[in-house]
């Protein structure tokens, strides 16, 4: 039985530079998307980038006289939400076309796609707390001596 490697490895070649491709195209959306909030009371607007970082913010002069400081903070900070949601949606849809139907794309986001939460939690062994846990009697200007 002669067996044709070469149109194997060719055939994987291809069926890698396909996948590549389309790795790069999902990456250049998601590097592109943006997503823009208005308040309510259309006093604020609020871009905000791919990572969900603000990239654009927009007061208008009405919001000095409608807004207190820490309710226009607030009316920000709401409005920059909602566009932070918006991109997270957006990021959602990018990803469905390549991820299988049951991965959870913010856990993929979060760079733990295939690790259960519970793997997650790291927890110290308990330990009683002795007299060598607390070092309030030492002295960290000097020489470190008890005081």
């Amino acid at each position: 039985m002669v067996l044709d490697h070469q149109a194997s490895v060719d055939q994987l070649m291809a069926d890698y530079r396909r996948e590549r491709e389309l790795l790069v195209s999902v990456q250049r959306g998601l590097a592109a998307i943006r997503a823009c909030a208005v308040s309510a009371d259309r006093t604020v607007t609020v871009t905000v980038g791919a990572r969900g970082t603000l990239t654009g913010l927009v007061i208008d002069e009405a919001a000095y006289r409608c807004h207190q400081p820490a309710e226009l903070a607030e009316l920000i900070m709401r409005t920059a939400g909602a566009a932070a949601a918006r991109v997270v949606e957006r990021t959602h849809e990018e990803l469905a076309p390549v991820l299988p139907a049951d991965v959870d794309p913010d856990a993929v986001l979060a760079g733990r796609a295939d690790i259960a939460d519970s793997e997650i939690e790291s927890r110290l062994p308990d330990r009683p707390h002795g007299d060598d846990d607390s070092f309030e009697h030492m002295s960290w200007v000097g020489d470190g001596r008890p005081r």
